[in-house]
């Protein structure tokens, strides 16, 4: 991997919107409160190209019993030059120091990266459990 600079922080609000821009996030992201979000992550990782800014994720959830892994993006120009990788080997071994025994530690992974999660030992669990979710809308 070419040498990046990565760095445990939280991103800023534009770098957040920026990198959500890059992956076509922007119709499902509330900018407006993603600060406060950001702020309230248990651990982030930032990746940058110079002072560009090319990847992040984080960990967000309860610090004691729920943890998810979230918003693991990399810039499309940058993707498939193992940013995503070195991100969620730093992710995990972040809560396999942090976080206790029995912690339950989810992911929502978009269509067609299923893979790149089970190499973490991520799995879908289907039958037996269903991933869930739903968005608030108050339009």
């Amino acid at each position: 991997m070419k040498s990046y600079k990565i760095e445990t922080n939280i991103p800023t609000l534009e770098e957040f919107t920026y990198l959500c821009a890059s992956v076509g996030w922007n119709n499902y992201m509330n900018f407006e409160v993603a600060e406060t979000s950001l702020r309230n992550s248990l651990h982030c990782i930032t990746v940058k190209d110079n002072e560009q800014i090319v990847g992040m994720g984080r960990i967000v959830g309860d610090g004691a019993i729920y943890f998810y892994i979230q918003d693991i993006v990399v810039h499309p120009d940058y993707q498939k030059h193992g940013i995503g990788n070195e991100i969620m080997n730093l992710l995990v071994k972040y809560l396999h120091t942090n976080a206790p025994d029995k912690a339950f530690v989810g992911l929502f992974a978009s269509q067609g990266k299923e893979q790149f999660y089970e190499k973490y030992n991520f799995k879908d669990f289907s039958p037996n459990m269903t991933g869930m979710f739903t968005v608030i809308s108050k339009k």
